[in-house]
């Protein structure tokens, strides 16, 4: 009697075992969803002044409930020095290069989910350019690397399908090469370092 007992309660073991299983599994499929995305600073493509050509596509995955990797594709132009203040900006007194770069930056980020919505993600921007003098001539190449850090918050919409990722941000340069010398005349006495908000958003599937 006792053995049929214990036979019994194994059974009753292993079966409430798949079932969690199942469940987690389950679970699983629920969360680990890709989404695709960009950033509202596209629409700094309309602008007159300084037009960045800028064009981004995220690529990530949710590897787990509070993990998130991606890749992003980044292309864009810039004719001023990326640590220039934001108050010389808005004020048009910024310094501008004898010229412009256009820059190719294949990136790969990671994501962390700490409480609800928000997060902190750093991102490594591995930038290729190519710098044009003012008649839009080539006068060389160069790599950067730039390192970005972000504390954020995700709001989600439609069923949690749509998302938006307003944050705040620095990013940094570790590592700057070729840079032509006309124009590390201009960048020279600014920072390798810049304040800056996120504004990505997305869609899961």
């Amino acid at each position: 009697m006792q053995k049929k007992f214990l036979w019994i309660g194994l059974a009753l073991l292993l079966v409430s075992g798949l079932e969690v299983k199942a469940q987690n599994a389950k679970q699983d499929s629920t969360y680990k969803r890709w989404f695709i995305g960009s950033t509202l600073y596209l629409l700094g493509n309309f602008t007159k002044n300084h037009n960045p050509e800028y064009v981004q596509l995220n690529v990530g995955y949710r590897i787990t409930p509070k993990d998130v990797v991606s890749i992003r594709f980044k292309r864009s132009v810039y004719d001023w020095p990326l640590g220039t203040p934001w108050g010389k900006i808005f004020d048009g007194t910024e310094d501008t290069y004898p010229g412009h770069a256009r820059i190719l930056a294949p990136t790969i980020g990671y994501q962390r989910f700490w409480w609800k919505g928000v997060y902190t993600a750093v991102y490594a921007l591995n930038a290729f350019e190519k710098y044009m003098d003012n008649n839009n001539k080539k006068i060389g190449n160069g790599y950067t690397l730039y390192l970005d850090f972000y504390l954020g918050y995700q709001f989600k919409f439609f069923k949690d399908r749509f998302f938006f990722e307003p944050a705040i941000g620095i990013s940094y340069w570790p590592l700057r090469t070729n840079v032509p010398a006309s124009f590390k005349a201009v960048e020279q006495k600014w920072p390798n370092y810049f304040i800056q908000p996120g504004l990505d958003f997305g869609f899961k599937f």
